[in-house]
């Protein structure tokens, strides 16, 4: 299958003290790969690296056919990709709209804007009563629902998440993993999903990899991360 994202031998540091190293990842077309570790491992700062808001010193990352490693961050965000950050990164002031379509601010079409905002409704119909009330009068669940939604504004062939289950509820963390695996299953949009939430990101994704102080150090199918005596005791352990 082709890949969609592919991390070659990447390499970064932030003043001279190295924070990913030689890192090998890629992501295929419509597949949902799950990024674990626990903090510090490096894992926010490789979607920043995808991203160029940190340049790597080393290797090649690509995006399709694409190398966009050398690419601003508007260049490569143009290409296709959208971020939805650790901690929502909404602005609570705005209207929800407002927010929503700060995702889609590269479209310069509003007709297409409003069809893509159609369809994040549908996805997510709670929001169609929220569009004019202030985001940051929303709930966690509710803010963790607008921050996706803006993501798919963009219309992404790859949706980057960092963290979204951070501070969510147990029964509301159910529901969002549902809807990501929707989002990535019924819209076709390629996922990389950050998360220490182990056995929820493993419940839905095709392929997972493990960070451990800036390296990869176990990847394989949900199944075999699972099995690995060395992930349960790191990673897995009771919720």
């Amino acid at each position: 299958m082709k890949n969609i994202l592919s991390l070659r031998d990447v390499s970064t540091r932030y003043d001279h003290v190295e924070i990913l190293n030689r890192i090998n990842l890629s992501v295929d077309q419509d597949a949902l790969v799950s990024l674990l570790g626990a903090n510090g491992a490096g894992k926010t700062t490789l979607l920043r690296t995808i991203l160029n808001l940190v340049q790597p010193y080393e290797g090649e990352i690509y995006l399709g056919e694409t190398r966009i490693d050398r690419l601003h961050t508007d260049k490569i965000v143009s290409q296709g990709i959208a971020i939805v950050p650790e901690g929502r990164g909404l602005f609570p002031k705005m209207t929800v709209q407002e927010n929503l379509f700060l995702g889609a601010y590269l479209e310069r079409d509003l007709n297409k804007k409003k069809k893509r905002l159609e369809i994040v409704l549908a996805l997510f119909p709670l929001l169609g009563e929220r569009l004019r009330q202030s985001a940051g009068t929303l709930s966690g669940g509710e803010q963790a629902m607008v921050s996706i939604a803006r993501g798919l504004m963009g219309d992404p062939r790859l949706l980057l998440l960092d963290e979204p289950s951070l501070g969510l509820a147990p029964l509301i963390v159910e529901k969002f993993f549902i809807t990501i695996e929707q989002v990535n299953k019924e819209n076709r949009i390629s996922v990389l999903l950050v998360e220490q939430n182990a056995r929820k990101a493993l419940s839905i994704a095709s392929y997972g990899y493990v960070l451990q102080k800036g390296r990869v150090i176990i990847e394989g199918t949900p199944e075999r991360l699972l099995e690995s005596n060395v992930i349960k005791q790191a990673y897995l352990k009771e919720d």
